[in-house]
């Protein structure tokens, strides 16, 4: 008699409050459930701690990151082989027509890595390295040592590394030079901390990296045995005090955000979904990135995109503020 009394003293404080019982439960129930992503280096440590965060607000979801270049995560997220393709390039008409959807989520850079060896690694500094220098390294290949780089007599070879796996830094360094990833000549190697590891063991070599696989993510310089290649912006054969930005990440990345640091080889990055999401955790997911999640972007050596910019990808999954 006293539970039957219990529940209906319940459902009538129910009534009488004036709202119904349906009204009462959570209009959002908690999120269940798991997404994948795959793709570029450039994005993994920023989708890493995107991940970890919604994690942390929603503890019964799984969110699987794995790197392995842009190609890769085009290939992947158009296959269906994953819910979110992180893509560090423009996104290909031919893609778009297979269904591919890119948000712009962040901005970065890549940049021409030495090793901290590099014998000559003054001069680098003191002049830094033009434009068409880098092309004569990467593209026509005309230009085989350290000295006649400086003026100088000498065979001290230029080792040149690049990518060996489909990627936007490779794309997007490419694009700096006028031309494709396949157009760049060089060692070709797997992965961004592969080519990091590849420069920093050769004192003669210079290679391109991602910002978060240039500069450390705790003391933000350069990693150990790296050191970022100056570029000669307006090509006068001075390194002036203005395009000196290289110290800390914190100045690489704010010369990214005041267009100081050219685009390309700067660049948006874009997570890239398969049509109009459905899935309730994807759609949180993309939002809460767009959103809430933007606040963790600074601090993990990312750039913020504008308000209207990620207020596109917000309209492209239906979820507008």
């Amino acid at each position: 008699m006293k539970k039957t009394l219990s529940m209906l003293s319940v459902a009538l404080g129910v009534l009488f409050s004036g709202v119904s019982p349906a009204a009462a439960r959570p209009a959002n129930p908690e999120l269940s459930g798991g997404i994948s992503l795959s793709g570029a280096w450039a994005l993994y440590p920023m989708a890493v701690r995107w991940a970890e965060e919604f994690q942390k607000l929603h503890p019964k979801v799984r969110i699987d990151v794995q790197a392995g270049g842009a190609g890769k995560g085009i290939a992947d997220v158009l296959a269906g082989m994953v819910d979110i393709g992180m893509v560090s390039r423009d996104v290909y008409p031919a893609e778009i027509a297979k269904g591919a959807l890119p948000l712009a989520v962040t901005k970065d850079a890549v940049l021409p890595t030495v090793s901290a060896k590099n014998p000559f690694l003054r001069e680098i500094r003191k002049r830094g390295i033009k434009r068409d220098e880098f092309l004569r390294l990467w593209i026509t290949r005309d230009l085989k040592t350290w000295e006649e780089l400086f003026g100088k007599k000498g065979k001290a070879g230029i080792h040149v590394y690049t990518r060996a796996d489909a990627c936007g830094a490779a794309e997007t360094w490419a694009a700096y030079l006028g031309k494709r990833q396949e157009d760049l000549a060089g060692v070709g190697v797997y992965g961004d901390p592969g080519l990091a590891d590849a420069v920093r063991r050769d004192a003669l070599g210079i290679g391109y990296n991602n910002v978060n696989f240039a500069y450390d993510a705790q003391t933000k310089k350069p990693i150990d045995g790296i050191q970022i290649v100056p570029i000669d912006l307006d090509g006068n054969g001075v390194l002036d005090p203005a395009e000196d930005v290289y110290r800390t990440r914190d100045e690489i990345t704010r010369a990214i955000a005041e267009d100081v640091y050219p685009s390309p080889p700067a660049r948006e990055l874009y997570f890239v979904i398969k049509g109009v999401p459905k899935n309730q955790i994807l759609v949180e997911f993309l939002r809460w990135t767009l959103t809430e999640g933007q606040k963790y972007v600074p601090e993990t050596g990312y750039i913020n995109l504008s308000q209207g910019k990620l207020a596109e990808g917000l309209a492209k999954i239906g979820a507008g503020r």
